[in-house]
């Protein structure tokens, strides 16, 4: 039984297993590779990947999107009648994805390694995790995106000389930018660095920010299917752009009259200054930490879907003074990588002494004493970023007053100075002997793994006691029974039959484009979609590919011009 590798991206995921010697994509019910990252519900049933996005214009309310953003936080998603929390969404998508799997490889599949943001934190990654088991997925192991994208390059390549390069990940919702050296069978992470909030989201609010200065209109005033109008043609727009890197882009909303903006690339360079500004600071502070400089890497390798923006690949390229390339498409190779990597989980014989190493994204630390103000602790570091894993390292921490008896280890994850602005994830306390402060102290040991797992032991010599926790998102942990208890309510919401996805995908567009239509196209939309439905119903297969077919072409048609030309000629049915 194979493990499958799955890249759970903000805006689309998608799975790949090692077979014959590569990592073999996996196609969707449609036959397709990306899996939109977009859940719907439809009365008590679930809606997941292409006909659930159609419906984020016609029914917004009942739509939920880009989730991965919110990963690891307590936002809740109302969907209707029903609440899900960002990693309930995700099990969703990880679900329709094993379904997926499981058909391709004619087998059951229980095990998966799934890819993070290599910028995740440990609630995010725990959160991940949730997800996985909410999706009936025992997941032993995360890969950091691009450490499964480097690995994925470095395999479908007959050159293996040694190299150094740039990973640029940039997705929908998340930057994660690494160094990776590479020399014969090895590939490792020198340094990495990322913003879990930074990606080609973005770009579309940012178009819809400056079609509202332009016009003069306000988003929050929209109603939410108008907004969801603008979002989707600002995606649009950020599309036709890549495509057409001198042409041009137009947004029009009827909205108590016609407003339009057109946008050419300069605009967009222009508008997106601040993006480009954030971008640099990450690509930056990789180098940095690596010690590499740009002129001593062999190339930059673009990877995730935003990164195919001509924009994005010019301020890259000005930046480091190197042409970024691509090894095959972008928003493949994380999902290509993970599936490689599973292999080598499975101890698969013709890849089983390839060696992957990875760092530690963020710094570990303790909380020690500020004199100057004492309701602020300072972090004290134990194991710094991008130190290789796994790392074992001590440090050793003495009492602040007179005759104290207990010392609590206080464990943060991040680089700032103070430990507040830090991650929180968790205490370790320990007694010690009463003696004058300082005098007494403790030895604090952290072990951080590859999977991410933190144990911290912490030794008083003196008293001969030693005190040991495992670190794994203290704050938002469910307990088995809690796991147990989500996991059968979630499966009791079914999810969309995939062998009929093509046919619920039509109604969801027909009701996308009803929504963005008005007048006489309405009515065309309205006769189609009851024809096509009448056909369902006779439950005659070949009379339902017909159908779809037309209906299909049809509505090709109205996203094609708009309407413009559109005539459905068939008599109206009562």
């Amino acid at each position: 039984m194979a493990a499958i590798g799955i890249d759970l991206g903000t805006t689309n995921s998608l799975a790949a297993v090692w077979r014959e010697g590569r990592g073999a994509l996996i196609p969707n019910g449609l036959g397709e590779l990306l899996t939109p990252s977009v859940v719907s519900i439809d009365e008590d049933e679930l809606l997941v990947g292409r006909s659930a996005k159609e419906r984020l214009i016609s029914h917004p309310s009942l739509t939920a999107a880009s989730f991965k953003r919110f990963m690891g936080t307590k936002k809740v998603y109302q969907l209707g009648k029903k609440n899900f929390t960002p990693e309930e969404l995700s099990s969703f998508v990880l679900r329709r994805l094993k379904e997926d799997a499981e058909v391709f490889l004619g087998s059951p599949v229980e095990e998966a390694v799934i890819s993070v943001p290599a910028y995740f934190n440990d609630n995010q990654r725990s959160a991940t995790k949730r997800a996985g088991l909410l999706a009936g997925l025992k997941v032993e192991r995360l890969i950091n995106e691009p450490s499964a994208a480097a690995l994925a390059c470095r395999m479908q390549e007959d050159d293996a000389s040694p190299e150094c390069c740039l990973v640029f990940d940039f997705g929908g919702g998340t930057l994660d930018v690494s160094v990776v050296e590479c020399f014969e069978n090895v590939i490792e992470i020198v340094a990495i660095s990322g913003n879990n909030r930074l990606g080609g989201d973005d770009f579309n609010r940012m178009i819809v920010d400056r079609f509202c200065r332009e016009t003069g209109l306000s988003f929050a005033a929209l109603t939410p299917d108008k907004a969801a109008i603008l979002l989707a043609q600002a995606e649009q727009c950020k599309r036709l752009l890549s495509e057409n890197v001198n042409g041009s882009a137009t947004i029009i909303l009827e909205e108590s009259g016609i407003f339009s903006f057109t946008l050419t690339n300069k605009k967009l360079i222009e508008a997106a200054a601040p993006i480009f500004s954030e971008t640099a600071a990450v690509v930056r502070r990789a180098l940095m930490d690596s010690g590499v400089q740009p002129y001593q890497l062999d190339r930059v390798l673009l990877v995730g879907g935003s990164s195919n923006m001509p924009t994005m690949q010019k301020h890259l390229e000005g930046l480091l003074r190197i042409k970024p390339v691509k090894s095959g498409p972008p928003e493949l190779l994380v999902a290509r990588g993970a599936g490689i990597y599973a292999g080598i989980r499975d101890r698969s014989e013709d890849i089983r002494d390839v060696v992957l190493t990875d760092v530690c994204p963020f710094t570990l630390g303790v909380a020690v004493q500020n004199k100057d103000d004492p309701k602020r602790g300072l972090m004290s570091s134990v194991i710094e970023r991008n130190s290789v894993l796994p790392s074992s390292k001590t440090q050793r921490y003495v009492t602040t007053s007179d005759r104290q008896t207990k010392i609590s280890i206080d464990v943060y994850q991040g680089e700032n100075l103070f430990c507040d602005e830090n991650l929180k994830l968790g205490s370790l306390p320990i007694d010690v002997p009463p003696a004058p402060a300082g005098s007494e102290g403790v030895d604090v040991r952290f072990t951080y793994d590859i999977n991410g797992i933190l144990e911290v032991e912490v030794r008083s010599d003196t008293l001969n006691k030693t005190a040991r926790k495992l670190f794994i998102d203290e704050g938002n942990q469910m307990t088995q029974e809690e796991i147990g208890r989500r996991l059968k309510e979630l499966t009791a919401l079914k999810i969309h039959p995939r062998d009929k996805e093509e046919n619920r995908l039509l109604v969801a567009r027909a009701e996308r484009c009803y929504t963005e239509a008005s007048g006489e196209l309405r009515r065309q939309i309205t006769l189609a979609l009851q024809h096509f439905l009448s056909e369902l119903g006779r439950q005659e297969e070949r009379a339902i590919r017909n159908a779809r077919e037309a209906f299909s072409a049809f509505l090709d048609q109205v996203d094609r011009d708009g309407g413009q030309s559109v005539c459905f000629d068939w008599e109206d049915e009562e």
